[in-house]
C-alpha cells in the first residue's frame, strides 16, 4: 500500500486520514483516501480515489490550497442548504406574511454566500481586506442611491411583521380610506368606493396614523339628524329609534337616539346603531333614507337653512 503525506496545514484541519487499497480481479490496486475534517460545529468526510501508483505523493503548494478551497466550498454549500431549510421551516411556522418570507430568505442567502466567498478566498491565501473595503464602498453607494426604496422596504417589513391590517380590511391611512388590496415590500394599495386604486409608500404608512375599521367584528353607525324646534324632542327620539330598528341592525346594544346640540333654527339629534363590520355601509345608506321616511310618516319636519322675511304694509 502506498502512503499519502499531508502538509502541516492540512493535518491541522483533518481529524483523521484513512487510506486503503482495493484489489480488482485483474490484480490492479486502487488506492483510496478518506479525509475527515472538523470545522467549528460541522464534521464532514470526503473520499476520493488515487491512482494505483500514488505512492510518495506530497500535497503542497497550489494543490494544497485548491484542495482546501474545494473542501471549504463544499462544506459551505451544505451548511447554506441546511440553514436555508431550517429558516424556511421557521418562517412557515411564524405569523409573518408570505410576502416577507422571500425577502428574509433572499437576504439570508446573500449574506451566507458572501461569507462563503470570503472564506474560499481566504483559504486560497487571497487578501480579502481589499475585497471587503470595496464591497463596503459599493454597499454605501447603493444604499445612498436607493435610500427611498430601502426605507419603503423597511416599512414593508414592519407592516408585515406587526400586522396593523390585512388584505381585505377597510382602513384609513394618511387621510385616504379604502379596502386593502395588496401589501408588498414597497407599497400598500387601497381600493376606494369609486374603484380608484391608491398606492401609498410603506414609509408613509408606517409614519401615518392608521385606523383599521375591520379590526373589530362590530361597528357603530352614527346618523346626524336635525329637526324643528316645533317637534317635541321625545317624539323625534322615538321616531329615530323606530327608524333604527331594521334588518342587519344588532339588537344588543339596542338602537338609541339623543339630542346632540341646539342650533339657531333646529335641534340636532344623533341616531346610533350597532352592526356587523361587513354590513356597515349597507346599513348606513339604508338608515339615512329610512330616517326621512319615518319623519314624513310622523309629521316631523327636517329643518334646512332658510330666511323668513316679513313685510309690513
Amino acid at each position: 500500500m502506498g502512503f499519502f503525506v499531508l502538509p502541516a496545514s492540512a493535518e491541522s484541519a483533518a481529524s483523521r486520514v484513512d487510506t486503503y487499497c482495493t484489489v480488482s480481479a485483474e490484480g490492479d490496486c486502487q488506492v483510496n483516501m478518506t479525509v475527515t475534517l472538523r470545522m467549528e460545529y460541522v464534521t464532514t468526510a470526503m473520499s476520493f480515489p488515487l491512482p494505483a501508483n500514488a505512492t510518495g505523493i506530497t500535497l503542497n503548494g497550489a494543490l494544497d490550497k485548491v484542495l482546501h478551497a474545494v473542501l471549504v466550498l463544499v462544506i459551505g454549500l451544505l451548511i447554506i442548504r441546511v440553514v436555508t431549510k431550517l429558516l424556511q421551516g421557521g418562517l412557515e411556522k411564524s405569523h409573518l406574511e408570505k410576502a416577507a418570507h422571500s425577502l428574509i430568505l433572499s437576504l439570508a442567502k446573500v449574506a451566507m454566500y458572501i461569507l462563503l466567498g470570503l472564506s474560499v478566498a481566504s483559504s486560497l491565501d487571497i487578501d480579502v481586506t481589499g475585497i471587503v473595503a470595496l464591497a463596503s464602498v459599493l454597499t454605501l453607494a447603493v444604499s445612498l442611491s436607493l435610500q427611498n426604496m430601502l426605507t419603503n422596504v423597511i416599512g414593508g417589513f414592519t407592516i408585515l411583521s406587526t400586522h396593523p391590517f390585512h388584505s381585505g380590511d377597510y382602513v384609513e391611512i394618511a387621510g385616504q380610506s379604502g379596502t386593502v388590496q395588496e401589501i408588498n415590500m414597497t407599497y400598500t394599495r387601497l381600493a376606494t368606493f369609486d374603484n380608484k386604486l391608491i398606492s401609498i409608500p410603506n414609509s408613509a404608512v408606517v409614519a401615518a396614523q392608521i385606523v383599521n375599521y375591520s379590526a373589530a367584528d362590530t361597528r357603530r353607525v352614527d346618523i346626524p339628524v336635525s329637526a324643528s324646534y316645533d317637534a317635541p324632542t321625545q317624539k323625534v327620539i322615538d321616531a329615530l329609534v323606530q327608524a333604527g330598528t331594521m334588518d342587519n341592525v344588532l339588537l344588543t346594544p339596542a338602537p338609541s337616539a339623543c339630542v346632540s346640540s341646539y342650533g339657531d333654527s333646529a335641534i340636532a339629534y344623533t341616531l346610533r346603531v350597532w352592526v356587523k363590520t361587513e354590513d356597515y355601509w349597507d346599513v348606513y345608506f339604508a338608515l339615512t333614507q329610512r330616517v326621512k321616511d319615518v319623519f314624513d310618516e310622523q309629521g316631523i319636519t327636517m329643518t334646512y337653512p332658510h330666511l323668513n322675511v316679513h313685510l309690513d304694509k
